[in-house]
């Protein structure tokens, strides 16, 4: 059943990565949400990550977007969707098809997917269809569509469990997929055997569990996994058997891949010195079942492509491919990017994984839609479609459940692209992302929670998310608005759906329309769903055979879908590295953080998951920052030629030196001057289109700040054109970082500004002649806020004055304690967040160490809960039950 009648939860599925963990949702008399893991799931088997298990706490409805408005107006569906229709109707019949565009998401559901999709390759007639997923997996897709012929994840999560080695490449899976990493770090436990290794330039908490690290150079996997399939010939480790019957180019591949086998040179490509390479070869050449995991450090490159290849190579090589517990595995970023190539959502694509250029089948889906008017050549990929739209040669564009001023490459060309664009649509949840003021009409979609359709996660398995909410305001589900336009564009017959058990049933018929085993993707016993089966649906893998069965594993035996039979070696060769110079002499690397998603839309809105890290951040390794004079929690300004960030000083060994790191995460929402991808090139992979993300050289330099301020409000605080602010949700209010480079020369008028404060709101000042000022503010007993000004990075307990905004009445001896910043003996500090489930905090633990013992992970758990939901956080608890340990040996 999916609502359990003994709790009234309702099964559902988690919006955020690509695991596609299994939730139950209750909704409270309150009008709360439990949220819990669903223990019968697959993926997950009731665990949930620290986003995950914080989904009640952003279902808010403060700035959501209610009803349609039309140039800021409000306006009926019937007007707004009528006027959208005449304006892509326009465009279309001034310039043709290729005028007009989508940009969609992995964040909206396959049914959503399917008639955006059919909209605009079988009815418009363009194959301009591109979606956010193009940012995250596109090489995955090119590289498995080169070798396999079809876009075909082999394996399934079970095999991380079962392999005998583990290899990690660009991925830091302990924070950007924990459930997996948490289900390997438990089958190691039960069996230590389990080798684990972590390829990745940074020493990220994946990298702190392995057994073997490889730092390797930004762009050195080709040449690494070059270096390795001439290993494992050398080695005796070919499965010949498997070559000869199921291959083909294994000569020329090996042939590119010989001068590897020096391992002097791989060294100096790789920047991983020889025993540390020998290491590794040895390892996989020795281990028949290896599982090679790779994710966005793979595929966010300019040779990302050639990447996949050459990892794939080396598993076709060997035949550890589509095997229990050996095979190549690319883990995706979100929830429903694997859906959305299933229905051709990228533009290169058609639906049910066929392709456009294949006039077989360009023949089976121009018949099966009745479709006038299918695209002859690809679309526009994700980068080249908003340049078309900063050039003018897209003047229509609907943008759907993904913002892209803040996530793409060049952000501030793509920002200006649509203030050039003449129509622009944005259908979103709420109103206040960068993307939305650029939207001549806005369309309310529903959320989470909301609406009903289905995800495919990483294995190929499709879940239900079910709606457990009514949609608030005039909000309706993507499917329905695409479909109301398609429509109104005159084509009835084919838009005419009464809900997403109807688009399922078409897209399983599609996957197996005289399709005979021919195609990967089928859904053939699916297609015959009624709406009761429909929503009793069961997480269930693709292929689905006629007779309900489905298939976990691909290619162990051969079979794979290209026209022969025969999976292809590629000839590959290493992209070129990036170009630093005296002027750009660092590498700027991006990538995500534990607590946070994409551009915070969702996540923002926890004051639990931006306790971890709240603010904007750049890694620098000592040797650099004591290179340029800059200290620990300084500010500086990272810039390329594309764009410029002030970001907080992490100073820290865990990069190497030459090279940087920031999150991709802060938006305008969020802080004055951190949009990470207005630094990133628009450079992308020559065959996948996805733009290379991890590799951009950069300047750094001290950010010139005058005076430093943090701030904490139970109303939003005004960073009062400060030069640097970063804003974060906080239990009771909110918390704000800021700093500027001239002098504040009314102090109590700008707290006041900061504070939002009224007239007649109390306000206490403390100044002394070091520059540092600090102010609280109340209404009778009542805490509003504070304020700390300061010549260098302000010295208060952030969670202290956090934990100030509970609402407690706050007396005399309270409040002063509250302007020094430091809690008194009555009220514990308990330090920076390290465990956002339980909200634990690093001086928590470090007094369950030092007071009550607790030398183990385990035993932390058992006093505080830290550590025993999602995981996320053990390598950090076991980071500071060893500090401790070297501090008594001293």
């Amino acid at each position: 059943m999916n609502t359990l009648p003994e709790t009234g939860s309702t099964r559902t599925t988690c919006p955020y990565c690509g695991v596609g963990c299994g939730v139950l949702a209750t909704p409270r008399p309150d009008g709360t949400v439990g949220i819990a893991g669903d223990p019968e799931h697959p993926a997950n088997y009731g665990r949930l990550c620290s986003k995950g298990s914080a989904l009640a706490e952003t279902l808010l409805p403060d700035h959501r977007l209610l009803h349609p408005e039309i140039a800021g107006e409000r306006a009926s569906w019937d007007t707004a969707l009528s006027h959208v229709a005449a304006r892509f109707t326009e465009a279309i019949a001034r310039k043709g098809p290729d005028s007009v565009a989508f940009y969609v998401s992995g964040q909206i559901l396959t049914e959503d997917y399917y008639v955006a999709n059919k909209l605009m390759k079988g009815f418009i007639g363009s194959a301009n269809i591109d979606t956010n997923s193009r940012l995250c997996m596109a090489s995955s897709v090119a590289g498995h569509a080169r070798a396999f012929g079809s876009d075909t994840v082999p394996n399934t999560y079970e095999d991380l469990e079962k392999a005998d080695l583990l290899v990690l490449v660009g991925s830091n899976l302990a924070w950007c997929h924990p459930v997996l990493f948490q289900r390997i770090m438990a089958a190691r436990a039960a069996r230590p055997s389990l080798r684990l290794v972590v390829i990745d330039p940074r020493r990220t908490v994946t990298a702190a569990e392995s057994d073997l690290h490889l730092p390797i150079r930004a762009d050195g996997d080709t040449a690494l996994f070059l270096g390795l399939l001439a290993h494992l010939e050398e080695a005796g480790a070919v499965d010949r058997a498997f070559v000869e019957a199921h291959t083909e180019g294994f000569a020329a591949a090996l042939d590119a891949a010989r001068p590897y086998l020096d391992l002097a040179r791989l060294a100096a490509e790789t920047g991983c010195d020889a025993e540390t390479l020998r290491r590794f070869f040895t390892l996989f050449a020795e281990t028949e079942r290896t599982v090679t995991v790779y994710s966005q450090g793979v595929n966010q490159s300019a040779g990302g492509t050639d990447k996949v290849n050459a990892i794939l190579n080396c598993h076709l090589a060997t035949g550890r491919i589509g095997r229990e517990g050996a095979g190549p595995f690319s883990v995706t970023g979100q929830p429903n990017a694997m859906g959305g190539r299933e229905v051709g959502g990228l533009a290169n694509q058609l639906a049910a994984h066929m392709q456009i250029g294949q006039s077989a089948h360009e023949d089976i889906v121009r018949r099966f839609w009745n479709a006038p008017a299918l695209p002859a050549k690809s679309g526009l990929k994700a980068v080249d479609l908003f340049r078309a739209v900063h050039e003018g040669r897209v003047e229509a564009l609907w943008i759907m459940g993904t913002n892209p001023v803040d996530s793409l490459p060049e952000a501030d060309m793509v920002r200006e692209a649509l203030a050039r664009c003449p129509f622009v649509v944005v259908s979103d949840v709420v109103r206040d992302t960068d993307t939305v003021p650029y939207a001549h009409v806005l369309l309310p979609a529903s959320a989470w929670g909301e609406k009903s359709g289905t995800v495919t996660n990483s294995e190929r398995r499709i879940s239900r998310q079910r709606a457990f909410l009514p949609s608030p305001g005039e909000a309706r589900p993507d499917w329905w608005q695409l479909a109301e336009v398609g429509r109104r564009m005159g084509h009835s017959e084919a838009f005419r759906y009464d809900g997403p058990a109807a688009i399922f049933r078409e897209h399983a018929a599609l996957s197996a329309f005289e399709n005979e085993g021919t195609r990967d993707f089928d859904l053939a016993g699916l297609q015959g769903l009624d709406e009761a089966g429909y929503e009793a649906l069961a997480p269930v893998q693709w292929p689905v055979a006629t007779d309900g069965t489905s298939r976990p594993r691909f290619f162990a035996d051969g079979g794979f879908f290209t026209a022969n039979g025969k999976a292809r070696f590629l000839t590959v060769a290493p992209a070129a590295a990036p170009e630093t110079c005296e002027r750009r002499p660092f590498v700027l690397n991006t990538g995500r953080i534990r607590d946070q998603w994409h551009t915070m839309t969702r996540t923002g809105r926890s004051a639990r998951l931006s306790a971890h890290l709240a603010e904007p951040f750049c890694e620098i390794h000592p040797e650099d920052a004591r290179h340029l004079g800059v200290a620990e929690a300084e500010l500086v300004r990272v810039e390329t030629d594309h764009g410029a960030a002030i970001l907080r000083a992490l100073v820290t060994d865990r990069v190497p030196s030459g090279t940087l790191f920031a999150p991709m995460h802060w938006t305008g929402q969020f802080s004055g001057a951190a949009r990470i991808n207005t630094l990133i090139p628009g450079r992308t992979d020559p065959v996948s289109g996805q733009p290379a993300s991890k590799a951009a050289p950069a300047a750094l330099s001290k950010f010139g700040a005058a005076w430093y301020g943090f701030a904490v409000s139970t109303a939003e605080p005004d960073p009062a054109s400060s030069a640097y602010w970063a804003l974060a949700r906080a239990h009771g209010g909110w918390r704000l970082e800021l700093a500027g480079t001239e002098a504040v020369n009314d102090p109590e008028a700008f707290a006041r500004q900061v504070l939002a404060l009224s007239p007649e709101a109390e306000l206490l000042h403390y100044a002394d002649r070091a520059g540092h000022h600090r102010f609280a503010c109340f209404q009778g007993t009542r805490f509003l806020g504070a304020l700390w000004l300061s010549p260098e990075p302000v010295a208060v307990s952030r969670a202290y004055a956090v934990s100030c905004l509970d609402g407690a009445p706050m007396e005399s001896a309270t409040r002063f304690r509250l302007l020094a910043g430091r809690p008194g003996s009555d009220r514990p500090d308990p330090g920076a967040l390290v465990c956002s489930c339980f909200g634990v905090g690093v001086n928590d633990i470090k007094r369950a160490i030092l007071e009550k013992g607790c030398t183990s992970v385990a035993a932390i758990g058992r006093d505080l809960k830290a550590g025993t939901n999602c995981g996320s956080c053990r390598t950090e608890l076991q980071g500071l039950i060893d500090a401790e340990r070297v501090l008594e040996l001293r």
